[in-house]
């Protein structure tokens, strides 16, 4: 079980394939994903990713590195200061703040950078970790 301060962090690179499968999963084709005229006229200025790319990384982190296998978020609180561009490397970390090792509940800190360093995503989350219970059959 992870204590209060265990970090993990997971990176990817955000690719137009990438930004692409996301759209056929979830139906989100924005122009600011896809239409390079439309964004130039923006104050984005250039294609970026849809925020789900970078909140879905951040699912992988908790769903296998910390807690780890098991666990899912119940609450999310985000806020995104800069867009992540076609291109950016993100890299996502997470901190446990609190923990409730009965309940198997934990209080996490995220945070998700571009390659320059730069914060793309930031907030806090209410993460469980369920554990398989030794009466059920599989």
């Amino acid at each position: 079980m992870p204590e209060v301060g265990a970090r993990a962090s997971r990176q990817l690179v955000v690719t137009p394939e990438l930004v692409r499968a996301y759209a056929e999963i979830t139906g989100d084709y924005n122009p600011l994903h896809f239409d390079e005229e439309f964004v130039a006229a923006t104050r984005f200025g250039r294609l970026m990713a849809q925020g789900g790319i970078a909140t879905g990384l951040l699912h992988a982190l908790v769903a296998m590195d910390l807690p780890g296998p098991g666990s899912v978020f119940s609450r999310q609180r985000w806020s995104f200061p800069r867009p992540v561009y076609i291109g950016d490397t993100i890299r996502a970390e997470g901190t446990v703040l609190s923990a409730n090792t009965r309940r198997r509940f934990y209080e996490m800190a995220f945070i998700v950078t571009n390659q320059a360093e730069e914060t793309v995503l930031e907030g806090e989350a209410t993460v469980y970790q369920a554990e398989r219970r030794s009466n059920v059959e599989v």
